[in-house]
Order: C-alpha cells, then sequence, then structure tokens
C-alpha cells in the first residue's frame, strides 16, 4: 500500500490545536465545529499593469476566522508562496492571539500570492491599490481591521488607507493599523513586537528563577522583529550571543555588537561573514546551549527532529507557528519553558488596537503611555495562561489555546445562532 507523504496543510494543524484545547476545556462538540471552519473566505484575481506595459494577473485572498469578540483582525502578506490554506491557518491564529490578551477582535488574514522584491515601487502601489479596491466590501474600522505582515509595511498600509478613503469620500484612518504616523499610525507601533517579545521573555526568566548573571540569546532572523527583540533584549541587560537569517549564522560568546552587525547585513546581505563573530549554520544557532532561544524567523524550524538537541532553558516563539507540533510535547519532556507564538507575538495586535482606539476617538497617546499599556496587557495575559497552566498541568501552549478558546466559544453562546 502506497504510504501519504505529503506535508500535513496548515490549517489542518490548526485545526488540530483548536481539537486539542477543546478536549481540555471539555467544550461542546457543536461549540468546537462552529470554531473549525473559517467564517468567510474572499479569492481575488486581479490584473495589474507593469512597468513594462504588460499586464499579471495576481491572486489575493481575505479570510475571517470568528468575529464573535469584534471587527475581524490580522495582518496582509505578500509572498510568493501564499495559499489559501496558509491565509486560513493564520486567520485562526489570529482569533486565538487577540482572545488571550483580551483585546475585542476576531481574527482575519489577508495577502497577495506575489514576491515583493520582484515588482517596482510604483507596480507595487498598483497593485496594493487594486488589491484594497478587490477587498474594499470587506474591511473597514467595524467590520475588518487590516495591518502589516511578511512583505508589507507602513506605507503598503497607507495606500490602502488612502483607497478606502478615496471610495468613502473622506478620511478613515481606522480602517487600517500599522500606518505612518503621519497619517493616524501609533507611536511605538514599530517595534511593538520585539517589545512585546522582551516583556514576556523577562517574565519568562523571572518564572523560571533563572539566576545566571547575564542570561544569554539567540535569536533566529534579522529582519523587523529579531532585530528590534535582539536589541530590545540586550538594552534589558541580556546578552546577545547569536543571530541568524536565512542565508546563515553567527556567534560570539561574550556578545554581538548589534549596531555593527545591522550594518554589515546592510552592506553584504546578510550577517555571515562579520569579523566579530564565528559564523555558523542556521541548524547550529537553534541549538546552541544559550538560555534564551528566539526563533523569529518563518514556520516549521524546530520539529521532531531537531527538538531534542535544543540546550535552551526558554524559547519565546516569535514566529508564528516556528514550532511544530510534533515537537511541542519533547520539548515539554525536556523541561524547555515555551512562551506559544499566540501569546510571544501578540505585542504588534495589542498596538495595533491601541492606534484603532485613538485613530477612532482621534485622541493620541504619548510613546511611553503605549509601552507602560502594552506591559500591562501582555504581562496581565502572561499570568493568566501561566495559572492556567500550573493548575491543569499543562504546557503554555495547551494552556494559551484553552484560554482563548474558551474566551470565543463564550462569546459565540452568548450571542447566540442568527436567526
Amino acid at each position: 500500500m502506497a504510504i501519504d507523504l505529503k506535508p500535513q496543510s496548515a490549517f489542518a494543524v490548526a485545526q488540530q490545536r483548536l481539537e486539542r484545547a477543546a478536549q481540555v476545556m471539555n467544550l461542546p462538540d457543536d461549540s468546537l465545529r462552529m470554531l473549525k471552519e473559517v467564517k468567510r473566505e474572499l479569492t481575488v484575481h486581479f490584473p495589474v499593469q507593469l512597468d513594462n506595459g504588460s499586464v499579471h494577473v495576481y491572486t489575493g485572498y481575505r479570510v475571517q476566522h470568528n468575529i464573535s469578540r469584534g471587527p475581524a483582525k490580522g495582518g496582509l502578506r505578500y509572498a510568493a508562496d501564499l495559499t489559501l490554506d496558509m491565509v486560513k491557518a493564520l486567520a485562526m491564529l489570529m482569533t486565538w492571539k487577540c482572545a488571550v490578551v483580551g483585546i475585542p477582535y476576531g481574527g482575519a488574514k489577508g495577502g497577495v500570492t506575489v514576491d515583493p522584491k520582484a515588482l517596482s515601487k510604483n507596480e507595487l502601489e498598483h497593485l496594493t491599490r487594486r488589491y484594497a479596491t478587490e477587498i474594499a466590501l470587506l474591511i473597514g474600522p467595524e467590520r475588518d481591521v487590516p495591518a502589516p505582515d511578511l512583505g508589507t509595511n507602513a506605507q503598503v498600509m497607507a495606500w490602502i488607507m488612502d483607497t478606502i478613503s478615496m471610495h468613502t469620500g473622506h478620511s478613515v484612518t481606522a480602517s487600517v493599523t500599522g500606518k505612518p504616523v503621519d497619517v493616524g499610525g501609533s507611536q511605538g507601533r514599530h517595534e511593538s513586537p520585539g517589545r512585546g517579545i522582551t516583556y514576556l521573555t523577562l517574565e519568562g526568566l523571572k518564572y523560571l528563577r533563572i539566576d545566571d548573571e547575564t542570561p544569554t540569546v539567540a535569536v533566529q532572523g534579522f529582519g523587523h522583529v529579531g532585530a528590534s527583540t535582539a536589541r530590545l533584549l540586550q538594552d534589558a541587560g541580556l546578552r546577545v550571543v547569536a543571530v541568524g537569517d536565512s542565508k546563515g549564522a553567527v556567534y560570539n560568546s561574550k556578545g554581538l555588537d548589534l549596531a555593527a552587525l545591522r550594518e554589515h547585513r546592510q552592506y553584504r546581505g546578510g550577517v555571515s561573514g562579520f569579523k566579530k563573530a564565528d559564523d555558523l549554520s542556521p541548524r547550529e544557532l537553534l541549538e546552541l546551549p544559550v538560555t534564551v532561544l528566539v526563533p523569529a524567523a518563518r514556520e516549521n524550524q524546530i520539529t521532531a527532529e531537531n527538538a531534542s538537541r535544543l540546550q535552551a532553558r526558554l524559547i519565546t516563539e516569535a514566529a508564528n507557528a516556528a514550532i511544530a507540533p510534533d515537537a511541542d510535547d519533547i520539548l515539554h519532556d525536556k523541561g524547555i519553558f515555551v512562551l506559544p507564538d499566540i501569546l510571544a507575538n501578540s505585542g504588534g495586535v495589542v498596538v495595533s488596537y491601541f492606534e484603532w482606539v485613538q485613530d477612532l476617538q482621534a485622541f493620541f497617546w504619548e510613546e511611553e503611555e503605549i509601552n507602560t499599556k502594552l506591559h500591562h496587557v501582555i504581562t496581565r495575559a502572561f499570568y493568566e495562561v501561566l495559572h492556567l497552566s500550573v493548575n491543569k498541568r499543562l504546557n503554555m501552549r495547551t494552556a494559551a489555546y484553552a484560554l482563548a478558546v474558551q474566551r470565543v466559544a463564550n462569546a459565540n453562546s452568548v450571542r447566540g445562532i442568527y436567526p
């Protein structure tokens, strides 16, 4: 008999994690059935005229998983390997992410199957505005609020906000978050993912009572999130000894000069070859004997194949699904404390929520106030998850999912079924 070696779909994995949490919370079957499927999924195919005069037809998506707790919220990703299955999985993940930190949003995700680096700025703007027009029937401040994700940034959000505003006839700043400050963006939004990761890592170290004189850190991924996380952890007194990107990794046991490393990467296109450190393979970075490991790159970096070789005492899962489901139990059995993705990388959506609130009331806060509010929300969520983890003897991922799923199920139950 032939064996099917096809990898499991991302959405199927997301559903499995939901089922595990539902079992822990004794969720009724009817509730589980409602949460296993997305509410709506929109696929659009649209033409864009390129600079050379040719026309290319692109495929885009917007998926809303659940909106029982408030408007849908989730990023827009521009990636050559983007599929509807991946978008559905990420939309479900956003539902749990918003619920676990207690902000009044449901989950959504979207994007376009495109390599943004292959487009000129003019082409990128035309693609963005046409895509925004195609999904405009779903998005808006009270309905669905996009934000940046892989391959998109504040400029892309500004184009989308302007497009929606042109259709509406007036500025609708609350239609997206992650915008430039000049057009209704929030102070502190740019560094909020890394800041949230840092706050949680420090709380995790405190809980574990790690008494290392200077805890060491390895960060996989040196893009926006990874670079800001490394700098903020270093500012907090930790020693960042290793950093990696898609091409390689570098290590210095005495600590890396992050400012010089950023300059080197900008000039050389990667971290490898940095004179003040030794080169490593990306695999070796994950297996270093450090206090904290921060996987901030792509999904499925830690699997059943390599989990048993990891030596970190704390893993802060900065990237979505960086740890594959088959690795969770292995890490737990090794005594490695994991701060799961739906909690660890929620700093961005928390400050996106703050941005949305500021836009709606046309009253803006100082960065210090935003950072203080972020610290309050994310540490409260940490201790709520930790309390459930300890009381029910669950690993932190299962506890985080269980708490989030129960909150969404409660909202579904209270609202009832229409009609």
